[in-house]
């Protein structure tokens, strides 16, 4: 083969790469969005809400929460960061999803995975959190789950699994992540930082536990393809690496 001719097909077999690495790659879809909430859809079953929280040190904060369907049946990680974006969250599902929440799931203490508790028992859906949770709920007079547990929780979504794993210490002393084997999507919760994130609030972390914490969690899903942290932009395996090497040798 001519030298010409191998460029021609080198350049073309490159080409045909990037073209199917750019069809793969799927913008998440926007379902919702309003003042208060956005709903974006990453896969067929999978979905991210985003709430905002006004906070005096980060200024407008977008927290993250995960939503996980098969069937018609939904469970939630961490509630929405207050009442009004919580309604409007519920009433997605109910009327554009057409799906029965069977559980909401907190994460840790903190407001963006407890605020909008209230409005989720008022419309008698059962919530979760680790009894470490519960515990840290009851002093610092946040809301306050139904349901706790020890180290693992697993519940059913419609014929599927969803799990809620603590691993360790890192952003708090409770906090868990959740994980949907169905189709390895992962929520990170405040545990897991986006790529190029700072190390954000820190008054009730360990950060000396969180890089190994991390690794455990990495450990344990080396399937995973989505990862959604608790702020900030999704993405895969490499927002795990990320958060290890941001906290390593603390």
């Amino acid at each position: 083969m001519k030298p010409i001719s191998k460029i021609l097909l080198l350049f073309l077999v490159m080409f045909t790469m990037f073209c199917n690495a750019q069809n793969s790659f799927k913008v998440p879809k926007v379902l919702f969005k309003s003042d208060d909430l956005i709903i974006k859809q990453l896969s067929k079953n999978v979905y991210q809400h985003i709430s905002f929280l006004n906070t005096d040190s980060f200024g407008k904060v977008e927290c993250n929460g995960m939503i996980v369907k098969d069937g018609n049946e939904t469970i939630i990680f961490d509630t929405p960061t207050d009442d009004k974006s919580s309604t409007e969250l519920i009433s997605w599902i109910k009327d554009k999803l057409h799906c029965k929440i069977d559980a909401v799931i907190a994460t840790h203490f903190h407001i963006d995975c407890l605020g909008g508790l209230k409005v989720f028992e008022k419309n008698n859906i059962p919530s979760y959190a680790s009894n470490k949770t519960i515990e840290l709920a009851k002093i610092n007079g946040s809301n306050i789950p139904d349901h706790g547990f020890d180290n693992s929780l697993t519940l059913q979504v419609g014929k599927q699994k969803v799990y809620a794993t603590f691993f360790g210490e890192g952003h708090t002393k409770d906090n868990v992540v959740g994980y949907f084997p169905n189709e390895n999507a992962m929520f990170g919760g405040c545990l897991i930082k986006e790529i190029n994130a700072s190390k954000g609030y820190l008054g009730d972390a360990n950060v000396q536990a969180w890089a190994a914490t991390v690794e455990k969690v990495k450990k344990a899903y080396p399937n995973v393809k989505t990862v959604i942290p608790g702020h900030g932009e999704i993405g895969g395996k490499e927002l795990l690496d990320y958060t290890i090497t941001l906290f390593k040798n603390n």
